[in-house]
């Protein structure tokens, strides 16, 4: 194939307990330096990924330490999967970058400090938008593909505006703003492709102001289908979009674009509804053909979606509870399965915001299980049964995967309450972390009110929590959630004790 290889080898005479350093020093690109003094190197290498990782700390109790550790070397995967400023889930089957996986990697590495890893692949992947405002499901080497899929314009109408959240940084907001108005005005003309007569007859009103059929999601590969998936994130981004025309001022575009975004949630919100009573079920369905369950899917319209407030609430309580019975009978052996995608660790955070951390906590608990091997501190896309078994696991790591870890972890200690925009503090450790030793501390977790530092120590009857002062009091105030009870703070820098 043309490429370069090598044998080397060398004679070493070793007495018992004797070693030998071999040193290799590889140039792999034009201009590059070989150092030889070796362990200087490696100390530099070493600092250089302390910066990286150390950006934000949480500490817990030794027997969850692993949990903190998989959180940075999962920041430090998706840092070596990057190529050049393009954020890749793997960098062997999956050597492109999506918008979707990007979105929700960014988001990740913006609460984590890494805000211009996040900016350079925004700023890169914009760039390929098409024309008429269509975002690209993914770009690599040949460029972009016109893929019909249809939830990347809300997903980089979503990372704008994060990005703006975690950084202030209007400047790029600005630059982008081309690109916010396309990806918006395509979500509307592909929206009002359903909105014609032909949608308001009684066979099609279902399909009523959607977008059109897409591959978005990879269980319609086969066939395309109206899919829910895409129309939360294209109901996410228009939300974003109105936020970033106020921010910068564009009052006619926040008026116009308001009234676009409300009218494409009441066309959702009532679909939803017909197909729920369509077919007959009692979850909230994946798209309007199929009516099928899919739990990890619907997800996506409560974090980062934000429509848990408006989502069937018995219908959407009952998705999650079957959802979480079958992932006790795979972990009961009390049902038959063959392999599963670890992207199901986003539904943690669902579980939290319903009001269930004990399930999502012990639902991270499981997942935790299944990386393989498990010192790696990672997971394959695909987790199956048996180990040993033969079969297509995706990339290992999978960054997009690791992600989804990282969201739902953080979440544990902190995370935006999309119906008051409250932050919401300690609502998923458990009683367990807080009654011995040092309790957890969060030191530097970034947030859209600032840099977060917090602890939570036991103390005789009660917790003490302290908050720091580096974080703005949001519309909705700053919620301490434990065991000894709720507080609402909102001055800060604050300390005060939760009784049990």
């Amino acid at each position: 194939f043309g490429h370069a290889s090598a044998a080397m080898a060398w004679d070493l005479r070793l007495a018992a307990g004797e070693s030998r350093d071999i040193h290799l020093a590889i140039p792999l690109h034009p201009g590059a330096e070989t150092n030889t003094d070796f362990n200087a190197q490696l100390a530099a290498v070493e600092r250089g990924w302390r910066e990286k990782l150390d950006r934000v700390e949480i500490r817990l109790p030794a027997a969850f330490d692993q949990w903190s550790r998989t959180l940075r070397s999962n920041v430090a995967y998706i840092l070596i999967n990057r190529d050049g400023p393009g954020i890749q889930p793997g960098s062997r089957s999956y050597e492109r970058s999506w918008i979707r996986d990007g979105a929700l990697t960014s988001t990740a590495l913006l609460r984590l400090g890494h805000a211009e890893a996040a900016r350079e692949f925004l700023v890169w992947f914009a760039g390929h938008q098409f024309d008429d405002g269509k975002v690209p499901c993914c770009v690599d080497a040949r460029g972009a593909d016109p893929v019909p899929e249809h939830d990347s314009h809300g997903e980089l109408l979503h990372l704008i505006a994060e990005y703006v959240r975690y950084t202030g940084d209007r400047a790029t907001a600005t630059s982008l703003w081309s690109n916010v108005q396309g990806a918006v005005s395509y979500i509307d003309k592909i929206r009002n492709q359903r909105r014609t007569a032909e949608y308001r007859t009684p066979e099609k009103l279902p399909y009523f102001g959607l977008l059109p059929e897409s591959i978005s999601h990879e269980g319609y590969s086969d066939r395309p289908v109206h899919s829910y998936w895409d129309d939360f994130w294209g109901l996410r981004g228009l939300h974003d979009a109105v936020e970033l025309a106020r921010l910068l001022g564009k009052d006619d575009e926040a008026r116009r674009w308001t009234a676009i975004r409300d009218e494409f949630r009441i066309d959702l919100h009532a679909s939803l509804r017909r197909t729920i009573a369509l077919h007959k079920i009692d979850y909230i369905p994946g798209s309007v053909e199929r009516g099928d369950f899919d739990a990890t899917s619907t997800s996506i319209g409560v974090a980062p979606g934000g429509e848990l407030a408006r989502l069937p609430e018995k219908e959407l309580r009952q998705t999650f509870e079957r959802y979480w019975q079958e992932v006790l009978a795979r972990r009961d052996g009390t049902k038959a399965w063959d392999a599963y995608t670890p992207y199901e660790l986003r539904n943690a955070r669902t579980m939290l915001r319903l009001g269930w951390p004990e399930r999502a906590r012990e639902l991270i608990a499981l997942q935790m299980e299944d990386r393989r091997p498990a010192a790696w501190n990672h997971w394959a896309e695909v987790v199956a049964r048996k180990p040993r078994e033969g079969r297509f696991l995706g990339d290992m790591p999978h960054t997009w995967v690791g992600s989804e870890f990282i969201h739902s972890f953080l979440d544990l200690f902190a995370y935006t309450r999309e119906e008051d925009q409250a932050l919401i503090l300690g609502a998923g450790v458990p009683a367990e972390w807080l009654e011995s030793g040092d309790g957890i501390s969060v030191r530097s977790l970034r947030t859209p009110w600032g840099t977060l530092d917090y602890s939570m120590r036991p103390e005789e009857d009660g917790v003490r929590v302290r908050i720091g002062g580096g974080v703005q009091i949001p519309p909705g105030g700053v919620m301490i959630r434990s065991p000894g009870g709720d507080v609402t703070v909102r001055e800060l820098p604050a300390e005060t004790v939760l009784r049990r």
